[in-house]
């Protein structure tokens, strides 16, 4: 395997294209690109327009390549599910959105394997702690009022 070689880039969901950072990487591995890019592309079109983090590995002996597409930041899916394209210039003074709880809980669910979260129900609390500093309200309260919500157990049907 010491001839693998892995190049990461963040790229825009289901947009990305022969150009940097992929093309001048791939390129000199002798590999077919546009192959490559379609196959990003076909692996992040649900996160159409969001950041998401591929890493591609190429076999340079061989040239065979694989693409491992990761999920978005926990930020980038809660704008998405606020249908925002930036969360508030200054949290907790002006409201830019608001999501429901069952958001917080789909992000939440996407985010359990890369976060220290031991169940949803905490990663849902760390998912609030990101609508707070990007100015969502959840459920139209401010998160600081969810967060004790939680803690009571008054969601605890959402998070099986």
């Amino acid at each position: 395997m010491a001839d693998l070689q892995t190049v990461s880039a963040l790229v825009t969901g289901g947009q990305a294209n022969a150009g940097p950072p992929l093309g001048p990487t791939l390129g000199p591995l002798g590999v077919n690109i546009l192959q490559i890019v379609n196959t990003i592309n076909e692996k992040t079109k649900d996160f159409e327009g969001m950041k998401v983090p591929v890493i591609v590995s190429v076999d340079k002996k061989t040239k065979q390549w694989t693409v491992e597409v990761g999920i978005p930041s926990a930020a980038a899916l809660i704008l998405k599910e606020a249908g925002l394209q930036k969360g508030s210039g200054t949290s907790g003074a002006t409201w830019v959105g608001d999501i429901p709880l069952d958001s917080v809980v789909k992000v939440a669910k996407l985010k359990i394997d890369s976060s220290y979260a031991q169940d949803i129900k905490s990663a849902a609390k760390e998912v609030v702690g990101t609508c707070l500093s990007l100015g969502i309200k959840v459920n139209g309260k401010n998160p600081k009022e969810i967060t004790p919500e939680i803690d009571a157990g008054k969601f605890d049907d959402k998070f099986k």
